[in-house]
């Protein structure tokens, strides 16, 4: 089960993409679609074909975000936030052998096309809620148990450049 929290600026994103979807490309497929049918023959017409999956396609997506988008809660930082792991912190993380990395702990409609986001429902998000700087905090993964130790905290939309 999926967390349904979101980030203010993945709200935003999600609202964008809904509108894009419904004022832009699903009018323009539908006219596809329509010049397309009016050829005739729909069964070897690859055009009417084609774009008939592309607006189930488009069909499914906006279904999806507009029933996502009525669940989902913002959550916006608060500066009683600040200094520990929360919802949309940016984390730095190292272990023992000196891996280091740098996440946004975000929902779960955030992370696609994002290698620096992590769902917050990821166990490296859970083990690492309420926690400080210095701390450090083990994660159990398929693997094994692994020991990682908090950096840095921030918020905001990026990671700030050192």
């Amino acid at each position: 089960m999926k967390t349904k929290l979101i980030t203010r600026e993945g709200y935003n994103k999600l609202k964008q993409e809904l509108d894009f979807l419904w004022r832009e490309e699903r009018p323009e497929v539908t006219k596809k679609v329509t010049w397309a049918a009016s050829l005739g023959d729909r069964s070897e017409n690859a055009d009417y074909q084609y774009n008939k999956k592309r607006l189930r396609e488009i069909d499914r997506r906006i279904r999806y975000l507009t029933k996502c988008m009525e669940e989902l809660r913002i959550v916006d930082h608060s500066p009683q936030q600040d200094g520990k792991v929360f919802f949309g912190a940016w984390v730095e993380v190292e272990n023992d052998a000196g891996d280091v990395k740098r996440f946004r702990v975000v929902g779960y409609d955030e992370i696609f096309g994002r290698k620096d986001y992590i769902s917050i429902d990821a166990p490296m998000a859970r083990a690492l809620l309420k926690k400080e700087v210095g701390d450090s905090t083990i994660v159990q993964t398929p693997v094994g148990d692994a020991l990682w130790y908090i950096n840095e905290i921030h918020y905001g939309e990026e990671y700030p450049d050192p």
